[in-house]
């Protein structure tokens, strides 16, 4: 079958798995490695087909390095024949996505590995997917680096950028497509200037103004209105955008007067407004406002409702909580039947064969 219009493969190159060590089922389950040993031992060959499926509405990732595991590490690629769907595919409930066929014993070896991949890739596209969506057409930027592991860098970040993210942190989650890491003006480089935003967002600017768009955190001092004036006046040209991210914790200064109405702590929508506000008053129109810190689904769905002047949001650990897991079956055993009691080949005509 062709591949759909618009539509490709990563290569398994871009993945730099450790071929020798899952091919020997380093990373496996014990009890597939002794399942596979069984059969060689015994000296079956089993024809099966592998039904790989997960339970709920999701996004699809990880399907790319899956099958890399697959022809990297299976005992002989060219004698499996593989179908899938793509990364990024909307998937329903209990919807097969992928079938293995061939000799069991050649790829028993690799299920936890593969599984592995989706499961991780697909939280983190369908989480993203939905902020993207809940965001109406503001972009998303992918910030939950700090909060997990750095081996998974890379492949959150490909699986955030197919969801529909405008940026990530760090170079390793923009490598897979050739990008860049985006950020900010951090509050520790603030602090090394002693506190001083405005003198650090200089220095910040004089050095990658020609080369990114230069945002500034303003909630150093809890002043966030005051800050991102003296910020915008600063820089003039050299400013993008100011990034609100007042700690849950905190009433920033500009909503002392005004407590009573609303929860005033953290990022809400009446500090954006505010400083919304107080950039147009002093013809800084162009400035964007971007916000962070505690921002998941519902609460930038919240903003979206109320019409916050928002144009960016900073999205953290929300894009890596969850569970999207993958299920694998066998299903027919020598082109009869074999799935256990609730369990069957179910066919799937949106798959294509993986060449």
């Amino acid at each position: 079958m062709p591949s759909k219009p618009g539509k490709g493969r990563l290569s398994p190159e871009v993945f730099d798995l450790p071929v020798e060590k899952m091919r020997a089922g380093y990373y496996s389950d014990a009890y597939f490695n002794h399942a596979r040993d069984a059969l060689l031992q015994d000296g079956r060959h089993p024809r099966v087909v592998m039904q790989v499926f997960q339970k709920k509405h999701s996004v699809l990732g990880g399907i790319d390095e899956a099958i890399a595991v697959l022809k990297l590490c299976a005992d002989d690629w060219s004698a499996l024949e593989v179908h899938a769907l793509y990364e990024g595919d909307e998937v329903e409930p209990w919807e097969t996505v992928m079938t293995i066929e061939g000799d069991y014993r050649g790829f028993a070896h690799l299920e936890t590995v593969y599984l592995g991949c989706m499961a991780r890739r697909s939280l983190v596209m369908f989480n993203v997917r939905e902020v993207v969506e809940a965001a109406n057409g503001k972009q998303i930027l992918f910030f939950p680096a700090r909060h997990d592991h750095w081996l998974v860098q890379t492949g959150d970040g490909w699986a955030a950028h197919v969801a529909g993210a405008i940026g990530v942190s760090t170079d390793a989650q923009a490598s897979w497509w050739g990008g860049r890491g985006v950020g900010t003006v951090p509050h520790s480089l603030i602090a090394a200037f002693g506190g001083d935003t405005v003198e650090a967002a200089r220095a910040f600017a004089r050095q990658y103004a020609h080369e990114m768009n230069v945002t500034v955190l303003v909630d150093f001092v809890n002043d966030s209105v005051q800050t991102a004036l003296d910020v915008a006046d600063a820089l003039g040209e050299n400013l993008w955008g100011v990034r609100l991210d007042t700690s849950e914790r905190l009433v920033d200064r500009s909503l002392w007067d005004e407590m009573g109405e609303f929860r005033p702590t953290g990022v809400n929508h009446v500090l954006v407004r505010k400083v919304r506000d107080a950039l147009d008053a002093a013809g800084h129109e162009r400035v964007k406002i971007v916000v962070s810190g505690g921002f998941d689904v519902e609460k930038i769905s919240e903003f979206e409702r109320l019409g916050v002047p928002v144009d960016s949001y900073g999205v953290g650990s929300a894009l890596i909580r969850g569970e999207n897991d993958f299920t694998a079956d066998v299903v027919l055993t020598d082109g009869r039947p074999s799935a256990k009691v609730g369990r069957r080949y179910t066919a799937n005509e949106r798959l294509e064969l993986v060449l």
